[in-house]
């Protein structure tokens, strides 16, 4: 059972392109979801549509060979997929910064040589702030890379990348100059490349090793992994934008990106509680108690008017910060108000689906018991929802300054 979203105004190739990956997610992700999570395998046969759709390439200009569509089409895009599977947009979400970093501030030449193909999914990216002695503090990263000769050499630690193993391009915030103050000043991003699915890089590419992905409760099918530098060498232009405009500038870059990545965060908090809902509706229809289906009792249908009130504040949210973006207006703000009210409200959605669904609801062989072990992700992801707090709280202080 489908629930149409019509409540945002759509253009026609919006329509287009929405009714499509629903489609897809209706024939190819959902029947095949259960089946990648048990076995945690990458769902390859799936990804390889995903190319062939040109998903890769959504926001990517046309003269890169990208569809150039704006952020709040990639934001409809990303709900629909993860009403399928939030493992699917995972898959999406890293490479969707890396092609942002790149349009906005790679060089020419950077832009030349990985855009094209990205664009068809043939180079695929991640990106890399988290290590293992830090979460949300992102200035207190280690890593670091010194200057030896016309190359910089990077050592240290990340954690929790997803794509990490399979992208063939990775764009890592590192320290740079240790003597910076504020700390911030002193971060910058590389462009890091590596051969795709390999746990211990050689050759051009030595040093950069991924050891065996992280087990997790939930978002199988797509590697979560540490990454390990280990003296690995990479030319001073593959920093972001060039030696002379990007040494040093990464934080700026990367929280940039982080504004529109928690615009695709908020997206994919839509499109699990969006799924939540339906299986709900389906399951209280069909379940029967006292004689009766469980969809009249007032107590159900009190659980899903609250479901329904939140996906769509959540997709009218999601959608605002992405126009604004889209704009180029101001959004940090709107935009982690959508991130934070849409990923609560993809936890809430699913628990009271699970709740809905009484015991069956963790049996394995319900739909749900997916989305109750997924839909965690989203609390933490790109900014937990205290992060989150703190930073809407400090926007709203900076807007209204008297």
């Amino acid at each position: 059972m489908a629930v149409a979203t019509s409540s945002i105004d759509k253009t026609d190739e919006q329509k287009a392109i929405t009714e499509m990956v629903r489609q897809f997610a209706d024939e190819q992700i959902l029947p095949n979801a259960e089946h990648y999570d048990h076995e945690d395998s990458f769902p390859e046969p799936i990804v390889e549509q995903m190319r062939e759709l040109g998903l890769f390439g959504t926001t990517i200009p046309e003269e890169y060979g990208g569809m150039g569509l704006d952020l709040t089409t990639y934001a409809m895009i990303v709900e629909e997929l993860s009403r399928g599977w939030i493992s699917i947009s995972g898959i999406v979400n890293t490479h969707f910064i890396g092609s942002y970093l790149l349009m906005k501030f790679g060089s020419d030449e950077q832009r030349q040589k990985y855009l094209p193909r990205m664009a068809t999914g043939e180079l695929r990216a991640a990106f890399s702030l988290s290590e293992p002695e830090l979460g949300s503090d992102v200035q207190a990263i280690k890593t670091a890379a010194r200057k030896d000769g016309d190359h910089y050499v990077i050592d240290g630690q990340k954690m929790w990348v997803t794509n990490g193993l399979r992208a063939g391009l990775v764009f890592v915030l590192v320290k740079t100059d240790p003597t910076a103050d504020p700390r911030y000043k002193g971060m910058t991003c590389f462009i890091a490349e590596k051969e795709p699915g390999v746990h211990e890089n050689t050759g051009d590419y030595a040093g950069f090793n991924v050891p065996p992905q992280l087990k997790k409760m939930g978002y199988k099918g797509v590697e979560s992994t540490e990454l390990v530098f280990d003296g690995y060498r990479t030319p001073a232009d593959s920093i972001l934008g060039g030696e002379d405009a990007g040494l040093n500038k990464g934080f700026g870059q990367m929280m940039d990106a982080l504004e529109v990545g928690r615009v695709n965060v908020a997206a994919r908090g839509v499109g699990i509680a969006q799924r939540a809902l339906e299986l709900a509706l389906r399951y209280s229809q069909e379940r029967k108690t006292f004689g009766r289906t469980i969809s009249n009792h007032q107590a159900i249908q009190f659980k899903l008017a609250d479901m329904a009130t939140q996906v769509e504040a959540a997709r009218l949210m999601t959608i605002r910060a992405a126009r604004l973006k889209d704009a180029g207006e101001r959004s940090d703000l709107e935009a982690g108000m959508a991130k934070l009210f849409a990923s609560e409200a993809g936890r809430f959605c699913v628990e009271e689906s699970f709740r809905i669904h009484g015991g069956y609801g963790y049996s394995k062989e319900y739909e749900i018991e997916r989305l109750y072990r997924d839909a965690p992700l989203l609390l933490i992801g790109e900014g937990t929802s205290e992060i989150q707090r703190m930073v809407i709280g400090k926007k709203l202080l900076e807007r209204h300054k008297i």
